[in-house]
């Protein structure tokens, strides 16, 4: 009873998140300077009366409240309108930009858990003073070093200077990027926590059974150290949908960071208030899942 209270709580704190979240970026749209109708009044030389009329069919011209109650109503029914610069559905567009997004955070994710589990266990089988300072390098580098700069790097060596892969489209730099960007946040915790692991009773057991370090090191340690490693995915995967917009812009990739950056140039605030909703209910979705697996695994947050 007491867990499913926590985790009713840590939903409603989620979805509370996600409106304030929402209800923030509409009035931003809004305040800022300038609207679509001013940016297609430039490129296309719309009369004052044309722009008027555009803005009252657009429903721009009510006080934002009400503005901001027509748009949750047809959000709700899942009509998020149409895009005012292109003319098309915006659930579409989205429909088209999410597997590129979805793919591009599913790599990073899988590539930089399975780095720092590779790291940690083999230092935790194998201690070595080198391990130790590669997984400190690691570290070091997923603190010190923007993701952004690293792309940028990586576009100058990689493709410019050597022409060993493409400047724009292409998947592996972004998902290394990203991916070592997120071992290193999870390596050095998790690193500690084995290492405490390795003074419990069992696994002192299995070794004077004669076991082998790997087999302790999968088999006993790690599943000791479960629940820190959950809670550090937690973390590195609400991170991981900013870093996946930032790489998506860099390197020209078809995603939801690309859609919402052109939609922000050009004020076209249907795509702008549907893309941060999506991230907004992916990210109280991934806490949400993540916060009642930790629940259920390790019984202290009962």
């Amino acid at each position: 009873m007491a867990r499913m209270i926590a985790v009713s709580a840590s939903l409603l704190r989620g979805l509370l998140q996600a409106a304030f979240i929402v209800m923030l970026t509409f009035f931003l749209c809004r305040v800022m300077p300038g609207d679509v109708v001013d940016v297609l009044g430039l490129e296309g030389g719309l009369t004052a009366e044309q722009q008027a009329e555009m803005r009252h069919s657009l429903g721009l011209d009510k006080p934002l409240p009400l503005q901001f109650v027509d748009w949750v109503g047809q959000a709700l029914t899942g009509d998020f309108g149409r895009s005012i610069r292109f003319d098309r559905p915006v659930g579409d567009m989205l429909g088209t930009a999410l597997p590129v997004t979805a793919q591009l955070a599913a790599l990073s994710f899988c590539f930089g858990v399975a780095l720092a589990l590779l790291l940690a266990i083999a230092a935790t089988a194998r201690p070595s003073r080198w391990l130790d300072a590669v997984i400190d390098f690691v570290n070091t580098w997923s603190i010190a070093v923007p993701t952004f700069c690293t792309g940028v790097a990586a576009i100058l060596i990689f493709s410019i200077w050597l022409g060993w892969l493409p400047v724009i489209g292409g998947l592996l730099v972004p998902v290394l990027v990203i991916g070592i960007d997120n071992a290193g946040q999870i390596v050095k915790s998790l690193r500690e926590e084995l290492r405490e692991a390795v003074m419990l009773p069992h696994v002192r057991t299995a070794r004077a059974k004669g076991l082998s370090p790997w087999r302790i090191a999968f088999a006993h340690v790690l599943p000791a150290a479960m629940p820190i490693v959950l809670a550090l995915s937690g973390l590195v995967l609400g991170g991981l949908v900013a870093g996946s917009l930032t790489m998506e812009v860099l390197f020209a990739l078809p995603g939801l960071g690309s859609l919402t950056l052109n939609a922000i140039h050009g004020r076209d605030y249907p795509i702008i208030l549907a893309a941060v909703t999506l991230i907004a209910v992916v990210l109280v979705a991934i806490n949400t899942i993540v916060d009642m697996l930790h629940r259920l695994i390790d019984p202290r947050l009962a």
